[in-house]
């Protein structure tokens, strides 16, 4: 991968790999961590990544680091306010929504953010994550299951 290939794939995939990454963390500014360390990985080893691998090359390391942000965060407990952000869906949906991906675990929700919200297949989520294609298909039934318990519980919609 050259320069100009580096530079297409940062504009690219850059806004797709925030999102997926402020999901996973939760965290405006730690999304914006995995995202430049994400991209300082693929510049480093743009010599092995093949242009066209790059996307999913991205969106492993992205998971990869924000499971080791995770587990940092689970042993260091900060007081923070909550960031604030403009989100064109509706403010209590968003909450809602949130809430309910707050409940699964670190893997689960990696893949639910993989599937539903970045489109990927089961293949390619597999290679992203290091699961084959049936442990990604039972975390993901596992993981909407908890989802719809969730969001059809009256308690957490009000």
């Amino acid at each position: 991968m050259n320069a100009e290939q580096y530079n297409t794939c940062v504009h690219e995939w850059s806004d797709a790999l925030f999102r997926f990454a402020w999901k996973c963390t939760g965290q405006q500014s730690d999304a914006h961590d995995v995202v430049q360390g994400s991209f300082e990985v693929l510049w480093q080893k743009k010599d092995e990544v093949l242009p066209a691998k790059a996307k999913a090359f991205l969106f492993q390391v992205a998971y990869r680091q924000s499971v080791d942000n995770f587990r940092k965060r689970s042993r260091v407990m900060f007081k923070d306010a909550p960031e604030e952000s403009y989100s064109p869906v509706n403010p209590d949906l968003k909450k809602v929504l949130d809430r309910a991906l707050a409940q699964l675990e670190e893997k689960q929700r990696a893949l639910v953010l993989l599937k539903d919200y970045e489109g990927y297949s089961y293949d390619e989520i597999g290679q992203i994550t290091g699961l084959n294609e049936s442990q990604v298909k039972v975390y993901l039934f596992r993981a909407r299951k908890t989802l719809k318990e969730y969001l059809v519980s009256v308690e957490n919609i009000i």
